[in-house]
């Protein structure tokens, strides 16, 4: 089959496409002709060398995919050769063939294009990890969502939305702020010509705000901490500006905080499906009913995978780059 493999750990330009051999299905795995795959950032991490694949997982790029069973492992029940499936993998999007374990896959709803269901799953699961699970937001209360533009941010938006919460957001340009407001942020700071944590004071009358799910680490932690309500949620699921930094744990006290801590990828599979069980009960209905969707920011082909990781760093888009894997080597 032809995939994008990573020449050696550096940039872009160590993507490349070639011919490698199929994967081989294991007894509980559905091989699955892939149609789309998405971009995360654990891709640009793995593909710098700095994020390695769990043990076992393909060590190609891509975690999110949606495509065509081609064939069953022994042990795989209710999914069939032909049926149409999307859900997280541990790695192989970016391939023409994946194994996916059935447990993780889903079927795809009528109405849904590959596309489409490609670019759900990653970002809806840790959106809701973070601002459900964790997060605990309730009706009435306020969500504040840095990196308002990603994949996440915008999956944030809408599940704060359906909680009967308030999203906040904050983006790095005018353009994505006003955008954010369409998805449904009821406030939109651009965090480079505002302080977010003086915005959200202000729209808040200081009362701060109940969750926030940040995607920066290091640099907004203390900012972060100033910002929330007493009692509020710091939810950790990035760490785009760093790992490392001091803490005035006398904030952490004073006003009775949680910080939580989320990764996806390496959860044991145990988590993953239980993950993927909730998203169907609770998010996919509002999905397929059009009350939440996904926003695609545009589609590359396999090909040119590089081309979309260099738009991605450049941090262009608002929603999700989908990979046409079935139309693009």
């Amino acid at each position: 089959m032809k995939a994008i493999v990573v020449d050696q750990p550096g940039g872009a330009e160590q993507l490349k496409l070639a011919e490698v051999a199929d994967p081989s299905p294991g007894p509980d795995d559905l091989l699955v002709r892939v149609h789309a795959s998405a971009l995360n950032r654990a891709d640009t991490n793995q593909r710098e060398g700095n994020y390695p694949p769990q043990h076992g997982a393909s060590q190609i790029l891509g975690l999110e995919l949606s495509g065509e069973v081609v064939e069953t492992g022994a042990n795989v029940s209710g999914f069939a050769v032909g049926d149409r499936v999307y859900g997280l993998s541990g790695g192989g999007g970016y391939g023409e063939l994946a194994t996916l374990d059935h447990q993780l896959a889903m079927p795809i709803p009528d109405a849904w294009d590959y596309q489409f269901a490609a670019a759900i799953p990653e970002v809806f699961f840790t959106a809701n990890t973070a601002i459900h699970t964790l997060g605990g937001l309730q009706p009435g209360q306020r969500a504040l969502i840095h990196g308002g533009g990603s994949g996440v941010g915008i999956a944030a938006i809408q599940i704060a939305n359906l909680l009967g919460g308030e999203a906040w957001i904050t983006a790095g340009t005018d353009e994505k702020c006003t955008k954010a407001k369409e998805v449904g942020a009821a406030l939109a700071i651009n965090y480079k010509t505002q302080d977010f944590v003086e915005s959200v004071n202000d729209a808040s009358a200081g009362g701060g705000v109940h969750v926030i799910l940040d995607v920066v680490g290091a640099p907004y932690l203390e900012r972060n901490l100033k910002s929330l309500a007493v009692a509020g949620r710091l939810v950790e699921v990035g760490m785009m500006g760093g790992a490392k930094t001091e803490i005035n744990l006398g904030l952490l006290m004073v006003k009775r905080l949680q910080m939580f801590g989320t990764v996806m990828r390496a959860r044991p599979l145990a988590d993953r499906v239980a993950i993927t069980r909730h998203y169907q009960e609770h998010l996919e209905p509002a999905l397929v009913d059009g009350r939440m969707r996904p926003v695609i920011d545009s589609v590359f082909p396999l090909r040119d995978a590089a081309d979309a990781h260099r738009y991605m760093e450049a941090d262009k888009n608002f929603g999700k780059i989908i990979l046409d894997v079935a139309g693009g080597t």
